[in-house]
């Protein structure tokens, strides 16, 4: 938990010097969630994120390095610099993504449930036992992927955990003034599955949900659809000033820190001493400020990965077999011009076959833009090759 505030700390420093572009979305005051669920899991088990991902793969145990050096757009990240804030990614440590839009993960999620059971079942793989948690916010639960996917998982009885951070704001707007009925959890047992709501700020609460729903994924109950009620302490994103949110509810939140509450459970349960708890806070700060100073030295990717992985040609779309791209070859060029020309061609016939052949030609009304390009060239003196557009 204490790498997770430390490391989107730093994120938010790194971000303002210029470090990091685009949307960065913070975890800050969430660390209860992803703790008390991703611990539990073993290697083999999947998680699927939101753009609010970088503690999550951090909990899945992506080196701090690898995560930094993915938020610095840099060759040495956990996506060699492509994924960027939203989009981590890690084959090897079993996740399956961040993802920009909200909702969209939840049917990979339950892709990935899907594909246990059918080894488990089907290819007779009898130690595949994995389980999948689709982690997601309250303003993805009106959309209909979740519907659906509920549905589906409750049909068939997938190894999947529904975890709903409900931080209580979708951006700017409320949870309460967004939903017909703002428990989330009561859709689980709509759906056939269990539905449980959890102190989302007590990460020893959360571990003890999770430990019942994932045990039941993993001896083949099927699903369960868990409400973690949590809170943001920052905005939206770092380009949100966070001035919707009534400051009264920011600090009653924040009395609630998961981080300090822990802290006090140990100390008072003799767990740990206070010399120990800041031996740890020093040690996670070494790890984030090597993360830093790795990412930053870190190369940035040629300019021939950039179409790598985006298709299925393990080359890229668009390389060709020297490893140029074709559209720096003069003959591509060309080719791709005569292309668009035909085209043009082609789109002005067809309009001229919707005008009727008794109507007479109004220049004013039937111009095309092939056509008012050769008048504006001819008006410049200029010469354009004549096709002849209209028969008359």
């Amino acid at each position: 938990m204490i790498l997770g505030r430390s490391f989107e700390d730093m994120c938010a420093q790194m971000y303002y010097r210029g470090k990091m572009f685009g949307f960065v979305h913070l975890y800050n005051g969430q660390e209860a969630v992803s703790t008390g669920f991703i611990k539990l899991l073993k290697r083999e088990d999947s998680v699927v994120s939101t753009y609010r991902d970088h503690v999550h793969a951090l909990s899945k145990g992506v080196p701090a390095r690898a995560v930094m050096s993915e938020l610095f757009g840099k060759t040495t990240g956990c996506c060699r610099g492509q994924g960027g804030s939203m989009h981590m990614f890690s084959k090897e440590h079993n996740l399956i993504g961040g993802f920009a839009f909200i909702g969209e993960g939840i049917p990979v999620a339950t892709g990935a449930a899907f594909s246990s059971k059918y080894r488990r079942e089907v290819l007779k793989e009898a130690d595949c036992d994995h389980v999948t948690l689709a982690f997601f916010g309250d303003g993805t639960c009106n959309n209909g992927q979740f519907f659906e996917c509920l549905n589906m998982a409750a049909l068939w009885k997938l190894p999947i955990v529904f975890v709903v951070e409900n931080n209580l704001w979708a951006i700017g707007m409320s949870h309460v003034r967004a939903t017909s009925d703002p428990e989330i959890w009561k859709k689980g047992p709509a759906f056939g599955m269990p539905g449980v709501h959890v102190d989302g700020m007590d990460v020893l609460k959360v571990r003890e949900v999770a430990k019942e729903a994932i045990g039941r994924a993993r001896r083949g109950e099927g699903p369960t659809l868990v409400e973690c009620e949590t809170y943001r302490f920052r905005g939206h994103s770092l380009a949100d000033p966070d001035e919707l949110r009534d400051p009264a509810e920011k600090a009653r939140y924040a009395a609630r820190d998961p981080i300090t509450a822990l802290k006090k459970y140990m100390i008072e349960n003799s767990l740990a001493s206070e010399a120990e708890l800041k031996a740890i806070e020093k040690k996670i700060d070494e790890v984030v400020e090597e993360a830093v100073e790795f990412a930053d030295e870190s190369p940035h990717p040629s300019r021939s990965q950039l179409l790598e992985n985006v298709f299925a040609d393990p080359k890229g779309f668009g390389i060709g077999p020297d490893g140029r791209y074709r559209c720096e070859d003069p003959k591509f060029t060309e080719e791709q011009e005569f292309v668009n020309r035909i085209s043009d061609v082609h789109v002005n016939i067809s309009r001229i076959s919707k005008v009727p052949k008794s109507t007479p030609r109004d220049p004013n009304k039937y111009t095309t833009r092939l056509e008012r390009t050769r008048r504006y060239q001819e008006k410049k003196g200029e010469n354009l090759t004549k096709i002849p557009i209209f028969t008359e």
